[in-house]
């Protein structure tokens, strides 16, 4: 298995789940590392270059906090980490706009794919399609 990305930058990426999925600030620790786990699962099929520029720009994200607030993204209000993920996913760099939008969609991923929250909203989809559903 490849190296784990979200370990080094854990609490960067839970306040940015938490600013892009605001129920995700009720999860306990068990569901934050389900969640957690998904997403790895998902890094882990992709190239090792791709896994370190997610990385970096998680950091990004923290140092811009600092420069623009002079507090760490996590340690920001709700109002400011999400103009600042706003203007990012606005940029005009395409790259850092589909890194925005690419890390949105791990968010989205992680937090939507546990059984838990599927239940919660009411999804019953099934592999074996309409059939298991009769």
């Amino acid at each position: 298995m490849s190296d784990p990305v979200l370990p080094p930058v854990r609490a960067v990426f839970r306040a940015i789940a938490r600013t892009v999925v605001p129920e995700a600030a009720a999860l306990d620790g068990a569901a934050w590392d389900e969640l957690e786990r998904i997403v790895e699962r998902a890094l882990a099929a992709r190239p090792p270059k791709l896994r370190r520029q997610l990385g970096l720009l998680i950091r990004m994200i923290d140092v811009l906090a600092v420069l623009r607030h002079g507090r760490r993204f996590a340690a920001l209000d709700d109002g400011r980490r999400a103009r600042l993920l706003g203007a990012l996913q606005d940029s005009r760099l395409l790259l850092l706009r589909r890194g925005i939008w690419g890390l949105r969609t791990l968010v989205f991923m992680g937090y939507y794919a546990r059984p838990a929250a599927a239940e919660a909203i009411g999804y019953r989809a099934d592999p074996a399609g309409w059939e298991a559903r009769r």
